[in-house]
């Protein structure tokens, strides 16, 4: 206990410490900071999950106004016969296709196929 008193007494910011109205409030500080089910460090995942998720949101609603541009173009015969020639090499009767892909292109459409897997 003089231990204690000397401390005290050399160090005046301990005074301080030793109420027990201090103590109780840094306990419940470290509780809510450490050890509860909502503590700040729960807060900050769940924050960074919320940013992620928002970040979809925005991705998908971008991707959900392209694919409506493109169902409007689609809508027109022509394009629907376009769209099915470039995309999945169709062709009328008796018609021959000659499909000619430069390197460069080919590459680029690959790496475009594996981002998006």
């Amino acid at each position: 206990m003089k231990k204690i008193k000397n401390l005290i007494a050399n160090y005046p910011f301990l005074r301080f410490l030793v109420n027990r109205y201090i103590l109780v409030l840094l306990f419940f500080i470290v509780w809510m900071l450490f050890f509860d089910n909502y503590s700040y460090l729960e807060h900050r995942v769940l924050d960074k999950e919320i940013e992620e998720i928002e970040d979809n949101i925005q991705y998908y609603k971008t991707e959900i106004k392209k694919d409506s541009a493109n169902i409007k173009h689609l809508k027109n015969d022509d394009r629907v016969e376009k769209y099915a020639r470039e995309k999945y090499y169709m062709k009328r009767e008796n018609e021959d296709i000659y499909i000619i892909e430069f390197e460069g292109e080919k590459k680029a459409e690959t790496e475009k196929t594996t981002s998006n897997n």
